[in-house]
């Protein structure tokens, strides 16, 4: 979402769709599973887990490094969690399948995506978890941050939930984009303490998210 969107106002939700989503308790016997394997091939480290909150709406916002980054970042996270993910990917042979069936989104990189935005505000309201990757895109290959877009920012206001920053370290090296499966090495996650959104007095939404996502920016990168 870019800084340039205004947030869809809320409209009924009418008839719930039905997500094709693999089960939460699906979901959770998995998790065990990825951490153990992950922890074996990767050297998996969680840092900062008793800064997840529990039960309130959360954004969740990352750098992003490679592929698995969702996988990992995730796994301390035992709530029913939703990915924004580019629409294209959905696509992908397999690769959209599988971030469907896990609980992905579409969302619309370029331009306004109203109808995801708005999916996402019902969900955050409803003390669901959001995962989104503000560069819109992974980071350079030396794992530097490119310039986040203000949509976590804009969101977190707009449904009043804090957003947790999260900081990805070696993912790039472990699965570069040039590299078809990952290699051998060492991925850590970091988690921040949570990030309240403050909006200050007189202040417009739009500078609001350009100034506070500048902040989001360097607490994630503060521990690259």
């Amino acid at each position: 979402m870019s800084e340039s969107e205004t947030l869809p106002k809320d409209t009924p939700a009418g008839p719930k769709r039905v997500e094709k989503t693999l089960p939460q308790w699906f979901i959770n016997l998995l998790r065990p599973v990825v951490n153990f394997g992950s922890r074996i091939f990767w050297r998996l480290e969680h840092k900062g887990v008793e800064n997840i909150p529990g039960n309130s709406g959360l954004i969740i916002a990352a750098n992003h490094q490679s592929y698995g980054d969702p996988f990992w970042l995730t796994i301390p996270v035992k709530r029913p969690i939703r990915f924004l993910a580019w629409s294209e990917a959905f696509a992908w042979p397999v690769v959209g399948k599988a971030i469907r069936l896990l609980g992905a989104w579409p969302l619309q990189i370029e331009g306004s995506d109203p109808a995801a935005i708005r999916r996402s505000l019902t969900w955050l309201r409803d003390r669901g978890v959001i995962v989104i990757f503000p560069e819109g895109r992974r980071g350079l290959p030396d794992g530097s941050v490119i310039r986040m877009k203000g949509g976590a920012v804009r969101m977190a206001l707009e449904a009043q939930v804090p957003i947790l920053p999260v900081t990805i370290r070696g993912a790039n090296r472990v699965w570069p984009a040039t590299n078809f499966f990952p290699r051998l090495g060492k991925v850590e996650i970091i988690y921040h303490p949570v990030f309240h959104v403050e909006q200050q007095p007189g202040e417009e939404a739009r500078a609001c998210a350009r100034r506070e996502t500048e902040r989001l920016s360097e607490i994630i990168q503060s521990a690259l």
